[in-house]
């Protein structure tokens, strides 16, 4: 079984790489996005807002799925499901850490006045890496 410890998924997470999370809305249809994506070992991570769409389905149902995928070829792909855990201590300092992977910059430039960040670590349980091209 794909960890996300070998080469192929550390190869995809460790770069600026985009993520497509999925979540589950009220309705049980499906929510998709595209965000930034931290790799913490044996659980990955990713940032938003309080208050927005696929952070409160997460709130109300932990199920997530994440698609992180490499620039210039989607066919190399990592595809973790799992359960997501949100915390909005050190989301500060994630979506920082998360502007300099992605953007170069030291801190995250777009945060909008009176916004609150929140962290969601994803504890995978399922994890299917594909390259093809």
């Amino acid at each position: 079984m794909t960890t996300l410890h070998d080469s192929g998924p550390q190869e995809l997470l460790s770069g600026p790489n985009y993520a497509v999370v999925s979540t589950h809305n009220n309705d049980e249809s499906i929510h998709s996005t595209i965000v930034w994506i931290s790799d913490e070992g044996d659980t990955v991570a990713v940032n938003s807002a309080v208050g927005r769409l696929w952070p409160t389905n997460l709130e109300r149902d932990p199920r997530i799925s994440v698609v992180v995928f490499e620039a210039g070829n989607p066919y190399h792909f990592v595809e973790i499901r799992g359960r997501a855990t949100g915390s909005t201590d050190g989301a500060d300092e994630h979506i920082n850490a998360l502007a300099k992977k992605y953007i170069g910059q030291d801190e995250y430039p777009y945060r909008q006045p009176g916004e609150q960040r929140i962290k969601f670590v994803v504890e995978p349980e399922h994890v299917r890496y594909v390259k093809q091209g």
